[in-house]
């Protein structure tokens, strides 16, 4: 028996809770995955898994031995991986996972540039809208709006995404100049239910102080590129991500409206299970990568916008052991958050994948 196999088709199935899921992870079929739980319990003697017919739970013992095992071979991985590092190889699969807007506009083309850096990475680049549970569905990487909360992963401040509110010049020139709040309030706007209040009236900010105004929201989407293209067809003016509409807004085929306010900002995160070390891979990719979303413009960044760092929660790995076992971080100082969690707990074999429509 492959007793390394057989502890990583364990610990995945304890982690998705479902054998079916770890096959489809691990990229083989459910049958060798039962296979390999059958051989791993008589090896050592013990029922490790209890199964019903919706999920799979580790017994006691079989928690005993994921929390032991877990660690122990993402330490071999990461030393196999340090091994061909040190001899110039950069490779593997990262799965990477971020919100539509900033990768359709911008991750795409930044991951097509480190792969033609470091050829040998395959890169699973999964674009949506929803709020996933890294280690739950197996991913190395993700980009989060919003900073995130009850999940086993450390988070990197990339800054803060600002958002303005523009028009086309042919909207314009339709309903005449948006020279006032009060006047902003009585034209056609196109926005996302996540920055109108339950009452459609829009936020704006000036100078630290807030106003509310009604809106006339004849359009609400939960699609970036929609807002985009309602707004360059001249259709309604609206608040929209500067990070998406900086090519516009350079060759003029949008306008900033009101530009003394700003709709209230996001932060944006860099993040990664600390349950796994930092793989040659993924450092790779964290320094290629968080640079270059730093340079995007509409992204302000850290010692532009500066963010408090809480302490971790009881029980939390620190984040310098949690991403390299204790040698070292490639993140500058100060910039590692602790999300809500810690070590050691019970994994969750069912997923809190929630449908999300806030990053427009």
């Amino acid at each position: 028996m492959d007793v390394a196999a057989a502890l990583r088709a364990f610990i995945r199935t304890v982690e998705r809770g479902s054998v079916t899921a770890a096959a489809r992870d691990l990229g083989v079929s459910q049958p060798a995955i039962t296979k390999q739980l059958q051989n791993l319990e008589g090896h050592v003697g013990a029922r490790l898994v209890e199964r019903s017919a919706r999920v799979v739970r580790p017994t006691t013992l079989g928690q005993t031995l994921y929390e032991a095992s877990r660690s122990a071979l993402t330490t071999i991985d990461a030393a196999l991986e340090g091994v061909r590092r040190d001899m110039g190889e950069i490779e593997g699969l990262l799965r990477v996972h971020a919100p539509t807007c900033v990768g359709v506009k911008h991750l795409h083309g930044i991951v097509m540039k480190f792969q033609k850096k470091f050829p040998t990475v395959t890169v699973d680049l999964v674009l949506e809208d929803r709020v996933v549970d890294l280690v739950y569905e197996n991913f190395d990487i993700g980009v989060k709006y919003g900073r995130p909360e009850g999940q086993e992963i450390i988070i990197r401040r990339l800054g803060m995404v600002r958002r303005i509110l523009v028009a086309s010049p042919a909207f314009l020139a339709k309903v005449g100049p948006i020279e006032t709040v009060e006047r902003l309030a009585e034209v056609d706007v196109v926005t996302t239910a996540a920055v109108l209040s339950p009452r459609d009236t829009l936020t704006l900010l000036r100078d630290g102080t807030s106003i509310e105004t009604s809106v006339r929201a004849v359009l609400r989407t939960n699609n970036a590129l929609v807002i985009t293209n309602t707004l360059l067809d001249g259709y309604a003016a609206g608040p929209i991500q500067q990070l998406l509409v900086a090519d516009e807004l350079a060759d003029g085929r949008l306008v900033r409206i009101l530009p003394e306010f700003e709709v209230k900002s996001q932060e944006i995160f860099w993040a990664y299970p600390s349950v796994r070390f930092m793989r040659p891979a993924v450092r790779a990719f964290t320094d290629f990568v968080v640079p270059a979303l730093r340079t995007i413009e509409g992204i302000e960044v850290a010692d532009q916008v500066p963010a408090p760092i809480r302490p971790p929660s009881p029980g939390a790995v620190p984040a310098k052991a949690a991403e390299t076992g204790g040698t070292g971080s490639t993140a500058d100082e100060g910039e590692m958050l602790f999300a809500a969690g810690s070590q050691g707990t019970t994994p969750r074999p069912l997923g809190r994948a929630a449908q999300s429509g806030a990053h427009r």
